[in-house]
C-alpha cells in the first residue's frame, strides 16, 4: 500500500494504540513493512512504483485540512492504474483529520464527488480519535475480496470492473 503521513499516524494508532501527536515523516522511518511513506517526495517516485506493482489494494488517503494533499489524489489513482494496467484496482479513499472542523478545507461532499469519479469507496477518519481506522482497513479488505471473487466468476476477465459490482 502507498500511504500518506496521515494513514502512517492511523497505522501506529493500530499498532501502538495510541496517537502520536507529532510526527516528521522520512523515508528511514519504518513501521512496518506493508506501508511506505515518501511524504510525497518525488525522489521516491521509482520506490512508490514499486510499491504500487506489488499492491493488491490501495487507502487513498488525503488530509480534509490540507487541499493540495486532496488534489494529489487524482495523479496518485492514476500512476496506481496505469502501473497496474488496469482501468479498475481495489482503492478506498479516505479523508483523514475528520475531528478537525475548524480547520477543514475539503468538504465531505467534495471527497464524495472524487469517490464517486475515481469509482471508489469514500470514508472519513480520524487517527486521533480513532474515528473509522478500522474500519478503512476492513473496507479494502472488503473491496479486495470482492474484486478477487468477480474476477474468479467471470476467469480472469479483467474487461469487466471490479469495483463498480460492489
Amino acid at each position: 500500500m502507498v500511504l500518506s503521513a496521515q494513514l502512517i499516524l492511523a497505522c501506529l494508532v493500530e499498532v501502538m494504540s495510541y496517537f502520536v501527536t507529532d510526527y516528521d515523516p522520512t523515508i528511514e522511518d519504518s513501521y512496518t513493512k506493508q506501508f511506505l511513506d515518501t511524504a510525497g517526495q518525488e525522489e521516491f517516485g521509482a520506490m512508490r512504483e514499486q510499491y504500487m506493482r506489488t499492491g493488491e489494494g490501495f487507502l487513498l488517503v488525503f488530509s480534509v485540512t490540507d487541499r493540495g494533499s486532496f488534489e494529489e489524489i487524482y495523479k496518485f489513482q492514476r500512476q496506481i492504474l496505469r502501473v497496474k494496467d488496469r482501468d479498475e484496482f481495489p482503492m478506498i479513499l479516505v479523508g483523514n483529520k475528520a475531528d478537525l472542523d475548524h480547520q477543514r478545507q475539503v468538504t465531505q461532499e467534495e471527497g464524495q464527488q472524487l469517490a464517486r469519479q475515481l469509482k471508489v469507496v469514500y470514508m472519513e477518519a480520524s487517527a486521533k480519535i480513532r474515528l473509522n481506522v478500522d474500519q478503512a482497513f476492513h473496507e479494502l479488505v472488503r473491496v479486495i475480496r470482492a474484486c478477487t471473487l468477480w474476477s474468479f466468476i467471470r476467469k480472469g476477465d479483467e474487461t469487466k470492473p471490479c469495483i463498480s459490482r460492489l
